[in-house]
Formats: structure tokens, C-alpha cells, sequence
């Protein structure tokens, strides 16, 4: 069903949720450009997984790389990654391919295992007709008792009418049971629409996601709705950011790829800006955690990026990022990928290098996240 969008309620706004048993994922589309692309077929890329642990953050010039446990890059080739521990004690890990045709899942009891865990395709892309194309940004959740994921995807005749889709298993064990596809998202508008993510907060579901406004100078906005079930929408759909800085703006006016963490009374929301080479970068949208999420007065943006690429570790257009948490249930983890180089021969979109990377989220006095940069490689190629 469609919705009419409320004058009233399109500023800036967003939530989602972050708790053990959850955790993704991006890709920047042009409105215009990508539209001009047509039927442009996708370029593949080979696909590995690798580990290696990790130095770290440096906010301000001046501060020292902090050391961490972690493997980085965590597995290669993997893009837009989503991370969820579950009750049962293991993390689930599923990202975006390079080939941008199927959706594979892997689990292992620790962080790191995740980098040489064995994975699985558990669902591809359909020859013809829609879901059939640039299967991006999946992410795996567990709600009601069943498990989901939320991915976007294009028909094979239209490849950049790009949409939200939503599987369902009712089997405990993801990797077993059937796949049902609970069909398409429907929002306000039949327009570009990507990178879902859901959370719930105060007995309320709502799902964030990216999509072009009609009429709208930009690619992307971010905008949030309540959910009647975990794949139809109801009720307003409120605009919550739009690219309006430099930094959001750089090749493409993009907000994409939103992820919720909930800390110290507030909902802190993340979000990836512009083009999807080095300027990629991570914008933050934060509101007090009893404030009503469908306001977009509740939310505050920063003006500057909180997480960015950084020459001194080599790590260009960190981005498309979710949370976790360490095997010690307390510590918080930044999920992300990015690339070991600056420069870019062609289209960003089709070089498969962006690596999944882990490292430890720090916090400052005043109770918001300190992203640091991103941490040193630590695992060498090919291992």
C-alpha cells in the first residue's frame, strides 16, 4: 500500500535498533545516472574471505593508533556487511558480493572466526523478472520467532529500478528451512529505494531505509515508518536526512545505508554519504531515547562526518557500517568496509574490493560514540 507524505513531517529523523541478536550494508545508485545506465548489465568480481586484527582510532591529529584483536580486513570482497550475534551465542555474518547476484550467510562462535568461517548461498537471484539484479546490502534479523532478511534488488529487464525486498524462514536455524519471499516493500513512491534496516524501540518496529524523493534535488534521503509486520509499512513516512553538506554531496547526493545503535538515553543513527570511493564517509543522527522517533525535530545531525577515510592507516571510503558487540557481551564493535586504496579505475560500483573490517567503538565523556578512523590492515594479502 502507498502513503502520502505529510508536509509536517519531513525534516530530519531516524532509529533503529541495537541489541545482541541483530546487526549491515551499502551502495550509492545515481537518480540520473543511473537511470541513464539503462540496462546495464553487472560486473562481477571474485569473492574471499580474509583475516587480521587491527590499530586504531586517531579523531584528532595528534592521537595515537590504539592496538586491537581483531583481523582486518575481517573477509574480503564483502561489502555493505552486516553482523548480528543471537542468542545462541554465535555471529551471523551476510554482506553484499561482488557479483551482486545471490545472498550467502556465514556464522562462527567469535569475531574473528567469522573471517575463515565457511559460507553458504542461501538464496540467488532470479533470471528474469524482478529480484533479479544488484542483490545489495542484505541483512539477517530475528523477529517474532522467525528470521529475515531485508535486501534490495532490481528486475533483470530494469536493473536500476532497485527496491526493498524481504525473505522470511521460520526454521531456528537459518541455514536450514525454506526461504519464503514475503515479496517487496511498498513505499510513498515507485522510486529508487534501498539499504532497509529495522529495529524496534519502546514496543514499536520501524524500518529506516534510503530511497529518492519525487521533485527532490538529490539521490537519496533517509526516511523512517512504523511497521504493522516485518514487511509492510504503515502510518507516515518521515523524511529524516537529506545530503545538504559538502561531505554528503562529493560525486552523488547520497544519505544511504542507515544502522541504529541505542547508548546512554539516546538512539544514535548512522548513515553513509556520497559517492562510493574514497569520499564514501559516515555521517551520525542522534535523538534522546524517549523523544518521539516520527519527529524530525527529535533529531539532531552533525554537521561534519564521524568516520572517514584515513591516508596514515590506508583505509579509503569506510562506510555502509552496522554494530555488534565483543564476545564479552559488553564491549561495542564497528562493523564497516573499505578499500586498501585511493585510486579507482572506472566505476566504483564494479571494483569488488571493499573489505568487511571490525574494530572496538569507543565513547567519549559526553555519552556519543567515538568512531576513531579506521584501523591499520592487519592480515596479509591472500591469507
Amino acid at each position: 500500500m502507498q502513503y502520502e507524505m505529510s508536509n509536517d513531517r519531513e525534516a530530519v529523523r531516524m532509529s533503529r535498533d541495537h541489541d545482541l541478536p541483530d546487526t549491515p550494508g551499502r551502495r550509492t545508485v545515481l537518480k540520473g545516472a543511473a537511470l541513464a545506465a539503462g540496462a546495464l548489465a553487472v560486473t562481477p568480481g571474485p569473492a574471499q574471505a580474509a583475516p587480521a586484527p587491527a590499530t586504531g582510532p586517531k579523531p584528532h591529529p595528534g592521537r595515537r593508533p590504539e592496538t586491537t584483536p581483531y583481523v582486518n580486513p575481517l573477509v574480503r570482497q564483502r561489502a555493505d556487511p552486516h553482523i548480528t550475534r543471537h542468542t545462541d551465542g554465535l555471529y551471523y555474518f551476510t554482506a553484499t558480493v561482488p557479483e551482486y547476484d545471490r545472498i550467502v550467510l556465514r556464522r562462527a562462535r567469535t569475531l574473528n572466526g567469522l573471517s575463515t568461517a565457511a559460507e553458504s548461498v542461501i538464496w540467488r537471484a532470479h533470471p528474469t523478472g524482478p529480484m533479479a539484479a544488484h542483490i545489495w546490502a542484505p541483512e539477517l534479523h530475528r523477529i517474532g520467532g522467525k528470521w529475515y532478511i531485508y535486501f534490495a534488488s532490481a528486475p533483470a529487464e530494469d536493473v536500476w529500478a532497485i527496491r526493498i525486498w524481504v525473505l522470511e524462514n521460520a526454521n531456528p536455524d537459518p541455514f536450514k528451512g525454506t526461504w519464503v519471499e514475503r515479496g517487496r516493500i511498498k513505499t510513498a513512491w515507485e522510486t529508487f529505494s534501498l539499504d532497509a534496516t529495522t529495529f524496534q524501540h519502546r514496543g514499536t518496529r520501524y524500518l529506516v531505509w534510503a530511497q529518492h524523493e519525487p521533485g527532490m534535488d538529490n539521490n537519496t534521503a533517509l526516511w523512517i515508518s512504523e511497521m504493522a509486520n516485518p514487511w509492510t509499512l504503515t502510518g507516515p513516512q518521515v523524511r529524516l536526512s537529506t545530503p545538504e553538506y559538502d561531505w554528503e554531496c562529493v560525486g552523488y547526493k547520497v544519505n544511504e545505508g542507515p544502522y541504529v545503535l541505542k547508548r546512554n538515553g539516546r538512539v544514535f543513527l548512522t548513515y553513509s554519504a556520497s559517492a562510493t570511493d574514497w569520499h564514501y564517509c559516515v555521517g551520525l543522527l542522534t535523538a534522546d531515547a524517549h523523544a518521539d522517533l516520527l519527529d524530525a525535530r527529535s533529531w539532531t545531525k552533525s554537521p561534519v562526518p564521524v568516520f572517514t577515510s584515513d591516508d596514515t592507516t590506508g583505509q579509503y571510503g569506510p562506510g555502509h557500517n552496522c554494530f555488534t558487540v565483543a564476545e564479552d557481551g559488553r564491549t561495542d564493535v564497528l562493523v564497516y568496509h573499505a578499500r586498501q586504496y585511493k585510486e579507482i579505475t572506472g566505476d566504483p560500483l564494479h571494483d569488488p574490493n571493499r573489505h568487511t573490517r571490525i574494530q572496538k567503538l569507543g565513547w567519549k565523556p559526553d555519552g556519543t560514540p567515538d568512531f576513531g578512523v579506521p584501523v591499520a590492515d592487519t592480515a596479509k594479502e591472500g591469507l
